[in-house]
C-alpha cells in the first residue's frame, strides 16, 4: 500500500461516519484527484475497503494540504506524507469553498460532476460549517443560506436524498427544505454515485431531538407533577410532528411510484425481518432471549393477505431528523437506513415504517437519561409516562392528517420491533452502555 493509504486505513476507523466499526478488514485501497490546485489543495479520495467476509465498502474522503503543519487545526490533522501535512477536508473551512464554486459553475472536475437545481441562489466563496453529532455523512453550514451533506459510503445509483427531494419541489410541501443541487462521481465501470447534496438551510430552527429531550428532562425535576402537567409537555409538538409527517407521506405517494400488495409482500417482508435478526444475533448475544418471539411476530405478520399500499418513505424518521421552526415541523434526510443498500432504500415501503421509526425515537428521547440511572423505578416510570403520552399524540397528529390510525394496524409492532434490532446493532458497536434502551424495548414488547 501507498503512504497515503497506510494513513487514511489507520485514521478512518476512528471517524464516526466509518461504518466498519468491529468489522476485520482484508485490504484497503484508494485511488482520488484533485478538486482544487490553490492553497490549501484539495483532494477527493475514494477509499475501497474490503472485510475478511469478502464485502467491500468505498468510502469518499476529502482531504486539504498545507506545506506546514497548522495548529488551528490539529483536530482535523490526518496525517503527514511526506513533507506535505493531510487534513480532513470537511473540517478545513478553507478547503471547503470550492464545493459551492464548481457547483455554482455546473463543473465536471476529473471524474466529479456538479448539478445545480437552478431553483434559488448558491452561496459562492463562503466557507462552510461542520456540524457536529453526525453519524454516517457530514454535514457543512455555509452561512444561513445553504446545507451540504456530503455521503460518506458511496453506492452506484441515485441517492434517495437527492432524487425525493427533487420530486418534492413540485408540490410546494411547507415541511421541506428546497433541493439546491447536488454532486456526482463516475467509478472505473462507468457507475455513478451521489457524492453531496445541497439544500436551503433553515435558520433559527430547534433540534427535533433536543427539544423532545429538553421535555423529558422537565418532567424528571418534577417529582410530583405527570407529564401533561410540566410546562415543558412536548405533546402537542408530537401531534403536530405527526400531522407534518402524514403530509409528507400524501405528497409523496402523489409524485412517486405507489402500488397495491397483499400476500407476497407480506411473506417477503416477513423473509426480510428474519434475515436482519438472525444477522444481528451474531453481532448481539443479547439479543437470543428475544429470538423465539420476535420470529412468532415476524411470522405472523407474513400470514397477513389484506391489501396495502406501498410507497416511497423517509426511511430513517426520527427526531434527529426534523427541525422545529417558527411556521412547524421541517423533515430532513431522505436518504433511508444508512445499513440497508440504495436499491433497498428506493423501493416503495409500507409508510408506518416512518411512524415505527418516531415511536422508536420517543422511547429513546425518554429514556437516554436512565443509561445512567438505570435502577431508580421512579425515573423509569417517569420516562414510560412521557414515552405513552407523545408516541400517542404523534399517532392521533398522523390518523387526524391522513384518515387512518397507524395505532390500529398488525405491521406498525413488527415495524418497531425491527427498528429495536437494528438499534442493538448500531449501540453494540458504538455505544455498548446505550444497548440496555432498545434491549427494554424488546423486552417490554415481549411482555405485552
Amino acid at each position: 500500500m501507498s503512504a497515503l493509504t497506510d494513513l487514511l486505513a489507520e485514521w478512518m476507523p476512528h471517524q464516526r461516519w466509518f461504518g466498519g466499526k468491529g468489522r476485520e478488514w482484508s485490504s484497503v485501497t484508494e485511488d482520488g484527484f484533485f478538486l482544487d490546485e490553490s492553497t490549501p489543495a484539495v483532494s477527493v479520495h475514494r477509499v475501497r475497503v474490503t472485510y475478511t467476509d469478502d464485502v467491500t465498502e468505498t468510502y469518499l474522503v476529502p482531504l486539504s494540504w498545507r506545506a506546514t503543519a497548522d495548529d488551528d487545526l490539529a483536530h482535523a490533522y490526518v496525517g503527514a506524507v511526506g513533507d506535505n501535512h493531510a487534513y480532513d477536508g470537511m473540517r478545513d473551512r478553507e478547503a471547503t469553498v470550492p464545493w459551492l464554486t464548481h457547483l455554482v459553475a455546473a463543473s465536471t472536475v476529473g471524474p466529479m460532476h456538479f448539478h445545480p437545481a437552478g431553483v434559488a441562489y448558491i452561496p459562492e466563496g463562503v466557507p462552510g460549517d461542520v456540524i457536529s453529532g453526525e453519524q454516517s455523512n457530514t454535514s457543512l453550514v455555509y452561512g444561513e443560506t445553504a446545507i451540504m451533506k456530503l455521503f460518506r459510503r458511496l453506492e452506484p445509483g441515485l441517492n434517495p436524498d437527492v432524487e425525493v427531494h427533487d420530486a418534492l419541489r413540485t408540490t410546494d410541501n411547507p415541511h421541506i427544505a428546497p433541493l439546491l443541487g447536488h454532486v456526482e462521481v463516475d467509478d472505473a465501470d462507468g457507475a455513478t454515485s451521489t457524492v453531496a447534496f445541497l439544500q436551503a438551510f433553515v435558520p433559527n430552527a430547534s433540534d427535533g431531538w433536543r427539544l423532545a429531550t429538553s421535555s423529558v428532562r422537565d418532567l424528571y425535576a418534577e417529582a410530583d407533577l405527570h407529564a401533561d402537567e410540566v410546562g415543558g409537555d412536548f405533546a402537542g409538538e408530537a401531534a403536530r410532528l405527526g400531522e407534518a409527517t402524514a403530509s409528507v407521506h400524501r405528497d409523496l405517494a402523489a409524485v412517486l411510484p405507489t402500488a397495491t400488495v397483499g400476500p407476497e409482500w407480506y411473506a417477503e417482508l416477513a423473509t426480510q425481518l428474519t434475515a436482519r435478526l438472525d444477522a444481528a444475533l451474531g453481532i448481539v448475544p443479547d439479543l437470543a432471549e428475544h429470538a423465539d418471539g420476535l420470529r412468532a411476530l415476524y411470522a405472523d405478520v407474513g400470514r397477513l393477505t389484506d391489501p396495502t399500499t406501498v410507497q416511497r418513505v423517509h426511511g430513517d424518521l426520527h427526531l434527529g431528523q426534523v427541525l422545529r421552526t417558527t411556521t412547524g415541523w421541517i423533515v430532513l434526510d431522505f436518504e433511508g437506513e444508512p445499513a440497508r443498500s440504495l436499491a433497498a432504500r428506493r423501493e416503495p415501503d409500507s409508510p408506518l415504517r416512518d411512524v415505527a421509526g418516531m415511536l422508536r425515537s420517543f422511547d429513546y428521547a425518554a429514556r437516554h437519561m436512565l443509561v445512567e440511572q438505570p435502577g431508580d423505578p421512579q425515573l423509569a416510570y417517569r420516562a414510560q409516562e412521557w414515552a405513552e403520552r407523545n408516541r400517542t399524540a404523534f399517532c392521533a397528529g398522523y390518523a387526524g392528517a391522513s384518515g387512518t390510525d397507524p395505532a390500529t394496524s398488525p405491521l406498525l409492532r413488527a415495524f418497531e420491533a425491527d427498528k429495536a434490532v437494528y438499534e442493538c446493532v448500531y449501540e453494540a458497536r458504538n455505544r455498548p452502555h446505550w444497548l440496555m434502551i432498545p434491549l427494554a424495548s424488546l423486552a417490554r414488547s415481549a411482555a405485552s
